[in-house]
Order: C-alpha cells, then sequence, then structure tokens
C-alpha cells in the first residue's frame, strides 16, 4: 500500500483492504513498481536470464516484499485485517521464512471464509508466478494440516536448485 509518506509498499496480506475507489490507482501503482523490480534486475543480474532470471540482490535481501509485489504484479489477492487485527479478506499472505532470504505465502481469510479448502489451489496458483520470476516455491503442510510455500531464490536452497 502507499503510505503517507508517499512510499509504495507491496501488499503483504496483513494490511487494510484496498478501499473500493482506489483500485485503479493501486492498479498503476503496482505495475510501475514491478517494472522497476525488472529494471533494478536488468541492470544488476550478472547471472543472466534478463530481467525475469533470477531475483537482484535487493530481492534477496527483502524477499517479504519482493514475493509480495510479484503476487499482486500477477493479479493475485491479498487478504486484509481491519484495525484490530480481524482478517477481512481472503487472499495470500507474506511472511518472513525461518531461515534468512526466505519467505512463507499463506492462504488466509476471515474465519468461516473457506480459507482452508481454497488454499491448495489458490497456493498453487502463485507457484508458477514465482518460479518464472527465479523463485524456487515449495509447497509444505504445517501445523493443523494448513498448506503454505516456503520461498527462496532458485539455486540457494538445501537441494542447490
Amino acid at each position: 500500500m502507499t503510505t503517507s509518506g508517499g512510499t509504495f509498499e507491496a501488499a503483504t496480506g496483513d494490511g487494510p483492504p484496498l478501499p473500493a475507489g482506489d483500485a485503479e490507482q493501486r492498479s498503476r501503482e503496482v505495475r510501475a513498481a514491478f517494472e522497476g523490480l525488472l529494471q533494478i534486475r536488468r541492470l544488476t543480474n550478472s547471472q543472466g536470464g534478463g530481467p525475469r532470471g533470477a531475483p537482484a540482490e535487493w530481492e534477496r535481501r527483502q524477499p517479504v516484499r519482493a514475493v509480495a509485489l510479484a503476487l499482486e504484479a500477477a493479479g493475485r489477492a491479498p487478504s486484509a485485517v481491519d484495525v484490530s487485527g480481524a482478517r477481512t479478506a481472503t487472499g495470500y499472505r507474506v511472511t518472513a521464512g525461518e531461515r534468512p532470504g526466505t519467505a512463507v505465502v499463506e492462504w488466509v481469510g476471515p474465519p468461516g471464509g473457506g480459507a482452508a479448502q481454497e488454499e491448495e489451489s489458490a497456493l498453487g496458483a502463485c507457484v508458477p508466478v514465482l518460479e518464472r520470476l527465479g523463485w524456487e516455491a515449495l509447497l509444505y503442510r504445517g501445523p493443523r494440516r494448513r498448506r503454505f510455500l516456503e520461498v527462496e531464490p532458485i539455486g540457494v536452497g538445501p537441494t542447490g536448485r
């Protein structure tokens, strides 16, 4: 979201819902931020593969922001919370992973909203978005049998892929 200082922040799924009248403006901001990310890749990636080949150093240092931007730019819907912290919308939620340089993507929503039933297909739809941008996204089952993606730059994980 855009903060009061005017700085763009990708929607991680833990912010307020987007006001209905702001969707077009938000779409422009997301497109501009994503194009900026691709430009950073063009200028800084020495690994080849073009702007979509591998995450830039900036992304590796801030995987939550980078993964959230990739998902939002691909049109995936973020979750949202109200001022009390209660979930108000079903969608992705990106948080820091346990290991440095990783992120976790969950599919969450308000109680009784059906997020648990949607998570496998919704998270599965996030995988190709991230892989096209040089991220490895592995699906796991966690506590209470809820699924999540562990995301890291391709080539840095324990498998070395």
